[in-house]
């Protein structure tokens, strides 16, 4: 099943070029917290699903409706670092994994929910910026339900679905600025997510998936998650052996070599095998921020 965040942040079930409205199988009270519908909604999958699955009343063509970041107010978001091998070292004097540590050494960091943005926004780069700002192509893991240390040979059964997740980036400049890795990926729109979540059981293997990104059209990462140094499973179990993870939770699982520069005027198309493809403007901010950048 697909679904999909749209307009007030309704959820709904998207088949095709349509989609269905189901806003109204939820509780009335997430009309007052409409950005906690879709956590709630993967929370109580096991009874929700199945009425899903058979609501059939409000239908919408997909292009009509301005579709969101499919989960807009993630709990935590994870991300592993260092993740492909090709990736590693290629960013030179600007990377921060040293002596070729991958994500199993390393571990996680975290990236802000509000960084959180969707298939119908722009990502916006601070105005006026002399930086350098870089795309990750990255498979999003959406959690199902909660857990503690959970072994990977049981990890998978706590993955609701999967998504595609760009991780926009400021990169250090050696010796002048060298921000935190989380301070760097958080502006706000720095990690589009979309266009809707695939759950698991139509994704029966995450491993084996071709991940792609363009820009402008000319195509700039295509690997395939089988090349991932730690994989779903193995990234789950890390994540809760230091804290619970929750429903909605968000894992971005690392982005493969081809990582590269991008700026306002252009547009990023990422693409992932069985999941779906999204494309996205960059523009700058509308304000310069009092800290400049």
């Amino acid at each position: 099943m697909k679904i999909a965040t749209f307009n007030d942040h309704r959820v709904g079930v998207v088949q095709g070029d349509q989609i269905w409205d189901v806003t109204f199988l939820l509780p009335a009270a997430l009309d007052q917290l409409p950005q906690q519908r879709m956590n709630w909604l993967i929370a109580h999958w096991a009874q929700m699903g199945p009425r899903l699955a058979d609501a059939r009343t409000q239908c919408l063509p997909l292009a009509s409706v301005a579709l969101l970041a499919p989960n807009p107010a993630p709990p935590h978001v994870f991300a592993a670092p260092a993740n492909y091998r090709k990736h590693i070292g290629e960013l030179g004097s600007r990377a921060v994994t040293k002596g070729g540590r991958t994500a199993r050494e390393q571990g996680f960091f975290l990236m802000a929910p509000g960084s959180i943005s969707g298939p119908g926004s722009p990502i916006r780069v601070p105005r006026d910026s002399v930086r350098r700002f870089d795309h990750e192509s990255e498979l999003a893991v959406i959690i199902g339900r909660a857990g503690r240390n959970i072994p990977r040979e049981e990890a998978m059964s706590y993955v609701f679905g999967y998504s595609c997740l760009i991780d926009a980036t400021m990169r250090i400049e050696k010796d002048s600025h060298e921000e935190e890795r989380s301070m760097r990926k958080s502006f706000e729109t720095f990690t589009p997510i979309g266009p809707y979540i695939v759950t698991a059981d139509e994704v029966p293997d995450p491993g084996r998936l071709r991940n792609r990104l363009w820009v402008n059209g000319q195509l700039k990462q295509d690997a395939n998650t089988g090349e991932m140094i730690v994989g779903v499973a193995e990234l789950i179990e890390l994540v809760s052996s230091v804290l619970p993870i929750q429903p909605g939770d968000i894992i971005a699982s690392g982005t493969p070599e081809g990582v590269g520069p991008f700026g306002p005027g252009d547009e990023l198309r990422i693409e992932i095998e069985s999941v779906g493809t999204m494309s996205l403007s960059v523009q700058e901010c509308d304000a310069r921020s009092p800290r400049p950048f």
